[in-house]
């Protein structure tokens, strides 16, 4: 709970926010603030995945798992050649019928193909 509690009083600090001012952004009492940043509370789930979002960390940092704010994750990259699921997601991207929609979509597809062959 220690380096958690370090951890919120950086970021917020990092923001140049006060305790008023951090707690208004998430909803919260000042007291939780107060709480959290002294290790005495712990705050929800729903609410630690708003602040890392809000920070831009990762849940691993806030929670003390990593020194890098970027987590353990950041860097992971989707094995190469794009799968069926990219092309079902692009496909949802544009509206059936647009007399582009088959040129774009296949600009993208293959956009993604050179970049895995890089």
């Amino acid at each position: 709970m220690k380096v958690f509690g370090e951890r919120i009083r950086s970021l917020r600090e990092s923001m140049n926010y006060s305790q008023v001012k951090f707690a208004e952004t998430f909803g919260i009492g000042q007291s939780s603030v107060v709480r959290y940043e002294k290790g005495e509370a712990s705050p929800s789930l729903e609410l630690l995945v708003k602040i890392a979002d809000y920070c831009d960390v990762s849940l691993d940092y806030v929670l003390g798992r990593t020194d890098n704010p970027q987590g353990k994750l950041y860097d992971c990259k989707p094995p190469n050649g794009y799968s069926t699921n990219m092309e079902n997601f692009v496909e949802m991207c544009f509206a059936p019928g647009s007399p582009m929609n088959a040129r774009l979509k296949q600009a993208i597809l293959q956009m993604l193909e050179e970049r895995d062959n890089e």
